[in-house]
């Protein structure tokens, strides 16, 4: 057993059994051993690779996306652009780079990054200061000064804790994490009925997954903009209704582990359920653009003008590499492009925002 899941094994038989929400957390934010809090887990070398890593055409045309909304936003003079869950900064890094061809923009840029991982800041600051990006750091979005802001979440709903429910024959009970016979960390069922779900609907044995902080993380960020102006640009892997069915899993060197198996050495996430997302955004009083597979969205920004400029003057070797992150980022099939799914919620007299043929009803 890890550090961090024995740890839990005597957490769990001092106090009992703990919540999948709890666990979670602990797996990813625990000060001494949680996954972000002690490694840079990002690219070949690490655990998973994320779109920035990919290619440095996913920041741009995020950055593009920012300039474009900004334009639509009257142009203010001074404008916040944060980023929750920066990973290695390589994003940030990507759009401030790609904003220099509308000086103006560049120039109302104030930057902020949301992370609570002091490895990982480290990391981001080289990134940033390498070209020459000045930056503020922040625990929590609460604290990013108040005012227009352009917020971009990519891949951070994800890791975001979730409740799981399983539906038994008198109702539906919270999944929690205890101990097995062996001593080992084990899924069980709560005593307890969920009053909250009483009236939800679930063939017996299924599972359904509450993301409560995402929730509450969508419902100040929407506020903020409908309220200050702006926009918040959610990217993630997950789907578009809310349904039952189990997406928490556990990542480690590439490939899926079981997600109790090694608490504080593998990235645990769920997919995420962009259609709670936008009913927390429309009930806050924020427009709400999409979904869209990320595949669509980076189509529709000039995805395959980018490439063909970056081809020009790009040895084959180089053109056969951008033609595999164009496919990678885009590509339908079980991939990043129809996998992922990009959600912008919005202030409502923004109206249209690049990258989405309508704006959604409120859900």
């Amino acid at each position: 057993m890890t550090p961090l899941g024995r740890e839990i094994a005597a957490l769990v038989a001092s106090e009992g059994p703990i919540s999948v929400a709890r666990f979670m957390a602990l797996c990813l934010g625990d000060p001494r051993h949680g996954y972000y809090m002690t490694r840079d887990p990002f690219g070949a070398a690490g655990d998973f690779v994320t779109a920035p890593e990919v290619s440095q055409m996913f920041g741009e045309l995020i950055g593009l996306w920012c300039a474009d909304t900004w334009s639509r936003m009257g142009a203010p003079g001074v404008v916040r652009l944060v980023e929750l869950g920066p990973g290695r900064g390589t994003l940030m890094a990507d759009a401030a780079r790609a904003a220099r061809a509308l000086p103006p923009f560049r120039a109302a840029l104030d930057i902020h990054l949301v992370e609570t991982s002091q490895a990982l800041r480290k990391i981001q600051r080289a990134t940033l200061e390498a070209g020459g990006i000045s930056a503020t750091w922040h625990e929590r979005i609460e604290t990013v000064p108040d005012g227009p802001a352009l917020v971009v979440a990519n891949e951070f709903f994800d890791a975001l804790p979730i409740r799981q429910f399983v539906r038994a024959p008198d109702g539906w009970r919270e999944r929690l994490v205890g101990l097995g016979d062996g001593g080992g960390l084990a899924f069980g069922l709560s005593p307890e009925l969920a009053p909250s779900l009483a009236g939800a609907a679930g063939p017996l044995g299924a599972i359904l997954e509450v993301a409560e902080e995402g929730a509450g993380v969508m419902r100040t960020l929407a506020a903020r903009v409908a309220q200050c102006g702006g926009a918040v640009l959610a990217i993630d892997y997950g789907h578009t209704r809310t349904q039952p069915g189990e997406t928490l899993q556990a990542v480690r060197r590439h490939a899926f582990v079981d997600a109790l198996a090694e608490p504080g050495e593998a990235d645990v996430t769920a997919h995420v359920d962009f259609a709670a997302l936008a009913r927390v955004a429309a009930q806050s009083g924020a427009a709400v653009h999409g979904p869209a597979t990320q595949g669509a969205f980076l189509r529709a920004l000039g995805l395959a003008t980018r490439a063909d400029t970056l081809r020009r003057n790009a040895s084959a070797e180089a053109a056969a590499g951008i033609d595999a992150a164009v496919d990678r980022l885009a590509g339908g099939g079980a991939g990043m492009g129809e996998l992922f799914k990009v959600l912008a919620v919005a202030d409502p007299r923004l109206g249209p925002l690049a990258g989405f043929d309508t704006e959604a009803p409120p859900a």
